[in-house]
């Protein structure tokens, strides 16, 4: 590298701008003095009677790959953003979908609930489904009931009392219901 023989200048630059260069140039490791003298050059293009260093072409050459580097950066990232724009419309599309379909829905149910207040003023405010009749079971049917096993069904029905055994079945039935064991092995319901 030739020794460029060297005058000091002094410039007034507005504030935020000296304080932009010096970032810059602890960023890239180098003196705002190079990075001002880089800006010369990129601005004044070759100058007879003076020689670029090589560090100076160096940092030119940098930037012209990072540059580069950037555009090849951005062109993916364009890449990406149509992609994700796609797929963000797509996305609002079935979303859009789902908001109709529910508003159908949202609509016939309402419609439903008209239609059964209506119906309903128009029977009798006395009138009572019948109920059908618990038939009696067999243990294997009445554990399936209770959620047991038959085995602990047998084993609960023979360590308590028969009110004991009432009151613990009615505890386990889904409708509250209690249970005797009769003679004839099966279990009636108690109401």
């Amino acid at each position: 590298m030739a020794n460029t023989e060297r005058e000091s200048i002094n410039f007034k630059l507005p504030k935020t701008l000296t304080k932009a260069l010096r970032a810059a140039a602890r960023e890239r490791k180098t003196t705002a003095t190079d990075l001002v003298i880089q800006g010369l050059y990129h601005v004044l293009g070759p100058t007879p009677g003076t020689e670029i260093s090589l560090e100076t072409r160096l940092h030119q050459l940098e930037t012209q790959f990072n540059q580069f580097a950037n555009r090849q950066d951005t062109r993916q990232e364009l890449g990406a953003d149509d992609n994700s724009q796609q797929r963000l419309s797509l996305l609002e599309q079935k979303t859009e979908a789902i908001a109709t379909r529910l508003a159908q829905l949202e609509g016939a149910i309402s419609l439903l609930n008209q239609r059964s207040v209506t119906t309903s003023k128009r029977q009798s405010y006395n009138y009572h489904p019948p109920q059908q009749q618990l038939q009696a079971y067999t243990g294997e049917n009445l554990a399936k009931r209770l959620g047991l096993s038959l085995a602990t069904l047998e084993l609960e029905q023979s360590t308590q009392t028969p009110k004991d055994f009432e009151r613990w079945s009615r505890s386990r039935d889904p409708s509250s219901i209690g249970w005797r064991r009769s003679d004839n092995g099966l279990y009636h319901p108690i109401k």
